[in-house]
């Protein structure tokens, strides 16, 4: 390659001003009312838009992380790679001067010489010419690109054509020439001017055009890219070739001309292909929907995490943060190989979500968010654009786990405890809180007949009868069981409203969008017996937060999926986040943990276990909705706070069937938790705790054994 010459004479700055502030106040002035009353008009916001470009710091990519470091997901509106005027290459700087601004090294920001063309040109009533340097174009691409992005408005404003937008870009020009070097307004124009779509700045389109970094850039490289800045659309590579290499080639001659390149090598450049590197920009995925099908939903919970916490949208999507989640990878790939070996991604109408919740005193890490399917916008490859593991989207619920509030409450109020016997008579019919005479009371009837009358409560905790569960919820009282059901993680969830209805999930939003909900614990389910029997749209996330705080010994946290925000600069960035609350005393905590430490031993998942070769001590509850359109397994283990849903989430929910794989059907009693929803947990426990000694349940506080009220 030919050498690349750079000319560096810069004329006295203050002849420079003279000059210019003559042409812009004299020719200038019969095409507009005056350069005076123009100039006051407009200085009112150059100086701190020209302090502004000194130190400007244009829209960067975000980086989202797991807890390792691997990136899972980049953000951003728009793609770019800032370089320094050292990381770019000679022959970049060299084509984009020659065919932009020749004189950009000896003018002080305006060229007088082009602005004198350009008044003459414009006074004789012809269209306004534009004589605009390099460093104000870069003003304008500022403006545009960086101050004004998010107001089209005023990026109209930015790139009309009149005389007061050009005498602002003049004034900020030469303010900006008087306190930054050459150098550094050429990388700083070349860092934020457009490419195609989102592509900004060389050090993206060198690596989306070419697969190479700015330093590298070749002379034919450098060239298209300091031709498209004229018009990336006209001048795009992929969508007009033929024009893209016209004026390619228009720069290669400007370069020979101007005696940066020889012009036997400006022969050689223009005889090259365009040498892209693939059919479209490589630029990566701008949203959590190009993360990795283990993390596309953690991802896109974590941005909402993140909003909820003080950070825009547009702040994430632009500040070139480092986000350092609490992702394990390791966690997530194992149950995400647990689900899609329990139902297929692409299985037509059935859905297996698995959260995962590190339990703990200070906090609630969240290790895994997966599913089935993935996160995505092709449907008919298993894809969702909804969050199913974090939102109320399992809209059947969760079946029997719910029995976990209605215990809890029951405990808190000394209305029963573990050794309590519970009335189980095969079915029975209770009264609503607020029956009247146009009220039926609500019918209940256990699975079968082999449950005995009375049950403890342990033992319906492991076995499930329903008799006994609503018997022990109308006797506790509805407002009891649904604030317990809110202290202990269904902050969301409560926020929904029941079986088929569309979720709420943000619930400040729930007193606008429904009256029924007067108090932040929805007041729908108030008269609704049929709550502990889990019927109504549930948050598979929320699920696992609910185990993870009775394995905190009755501390709730929020599922936090966020390690660390820094900036682009590296510094810590403060997020608002939830205190965690003790929401219900240990002893409870722990007895309840002893009351789920049989399902998996002796109770409904405890057939799934043995096929598992399940040894570990831990605790579930199983669930199953009455028509098996939804069934779950909460519970934890070690410290690992689990929740497995399987549920029909196609247009046309039918009951689910157990088999190879899982699917819909009509299969007589359908599937149950235990048979279903659970093995995937036994399947991923089982390889994350291989060779781990085993973490022993806490026993349980005498003082809740029985009842004391």
């Amino acid at each position: 390659m030919g050498t690349v010459s750079r000319r560096r004479g810069i004329a006295p700055f203050l002849g420079l001003c003279v000059l210019a502030g003559i042409l812009v106040a004299g020719t200038l002035a019969p095409v507009a009312i005056g350069a005076g009353v123009l100039s006051n008009q407009v200085s009112d916001s150059v100086d701190a838009i020209s302090a502004d470009l000194v130190h400007a710091e244009p829209p960067l990519v975000t980086t989202v992380t797991d807890r390792n470091g691997g990136t899972i997901a980049t953000l951003y509106s728009q793609y770019r790679i800032p370089v320094t005027p050292a990381q770019i290459s000679p022959a970049m700087k060299a084509a984009i001067v020659d065919i932009e601004d020749r004189r950009f090294y000896s003018e002080g920001g305006v060229d007088p010489q082009g602005m004198l063309r350009a008044a003459v040109h414009n006074s004789s009533g012809g269209n306004l010419q534009g004589a605009s340097t390099l460093t104000q174009q870069y003003v304008k691409n500022y403006l545009v690109n960086v101050v004004d992005r998010n107001d089209k408005a005023a990026q109209q404003r930015d790139q009309e054509d009149s005389l007061a937008r050009k005498l602002r870009e003049a004034k900020m020009a030469v303010q900006l020439a008087q306190t930054v070097s050459k150098d550094d307004i050429l990388a700083d124009y070349l860092n934020v001017v457009e490419y195609t779509g989102t592509v900004y700045g060389v050090g993206a389109a060198a690596q989306a055009y070419f697969g190479t970094t700015a330093d590298k850039l070749t002379v034919p490289q450098a060239a298209l890219l300091a031709g498209m800045v004229n018009n990336p659309n006209i001048y795009n590579p992929y969508t007009h070739p033929d024009k893209a290499l016209q004026r390619r080639n228009l720069v290669i001659d400007s370069m020979v001309q101007a005696h940066s390149i020889p012009a036997s090598y400006g022969a050689t450049a223009k005889a090259t292909p365009l040498g892209l590197s693939g059919a479209r920009p490589q630029a990566p995925a701008s949203t959590c929907l190009g993360a990795a099908p283990d993390a596309g939903f953690f991802c896109a919970y974590a941005v909402r995490y993140l909003v909820q916490s003080g950070l825009t949208v547009d702040q994430i999507d632009t500040g070139g943060y480092t986000v350092k989640t609490t992702m394990d990878p390791h966690v997530s790939q194992v149950t995400k190989d647990a689900v899609n070996a329990n139902v297929p991604t692409t299985q037509d109408g059935v859905a297996n979500t698995f959260a995962v919740v590190q339990p703990g005193g200070d906090g609630h890490q969240v290790l895994a968010m997966v599913a089935n399917r993935n996160y995505g916008t092709d449907p008919d490859q298993g894809e969702t654009s909804t969050n199913i593991v974090a939102d109320a989207s399992n809209k059947f619920g969760a079946g029997s786990s719910f029995k976990i509030f209605t215990s809890a409450a029951a405990m808190v109020a000394g209305k029963a405890g573990l050794n309590t016997p519970l009335p189980n008579p095969f079915s029975d019919c209770f009264n609503p809180p607020n029956m009247n005479r146009y009220t039926h009371c609500y019918p209940v009837s256990n699975d079968g007949t082999s449950y005995p009358n009375p049950i403890t409560l342990a033992a319906g905790l492991a076995t499930s009868p329903n008799v006994a569960f609503v018997g022990l919820e109308s006797q506790v009282g509805m407002p009891a069981v649904l604030d317990m059901a809110r202290k202990l993680g269904l902050r969301n969830t409560m926020a929904t409203n029941d079986a088929g209805s569309k979720p709420i999930t943000d619930p400040s939003d729930a007193r606008s969008k429904n009256p029924q909900y007067n108090e932040p614990q929805s007041q729908y389910f108030q008269n609704l017996l049929s709550f502990t029997l889990g019927n109504s749209p549930v948050s598979p996330l929320e699920m696992a937060n609910v185990s993870a705080t009775l394995m905190s010994g009755g501390m709730w946290c929020p599922p936090d999926p966020i390690l660390s925000v820094t900036d682009r600069h590296g510094q810590p960035v403060a997020l608002h986040q939830q205190a965690c609350e003790q929401v219900i005393p240990p002893g409870v905590a722990n007895t309840l943990e002893a009351g789920l430490s049989q399902d998996t031993t002796i109770g409904t998942s405890a057939r799934a276990a043995q096929s598992a070769g399940w040894t570990h001590p831990d605790i579930g509850k199983t669930g199953t909705t009455q028509e098996s359109e939804s069934v779950a397994f909460v519970g934890g283990v070690d410290h690992y706070a689990v929740s497995s849903m399987v549920f029909a989430d196609g247009p046309h929910p039918q009951e689910i069937c157990p088999g190879t794989p899982v699917h819909l059907g009509n299969c007589g009693h359908g599937a149950f938790g235990g048979t279903v929803a659970a093995p995937p947990y036994f399947a991923a426990m089982n390889q994350l705790l291989a060779g781990q000694p085993d973490v022993p349940i806490p026993p349980p506080d005498p003082a809740y054994l029985d009842a004391h009220a």
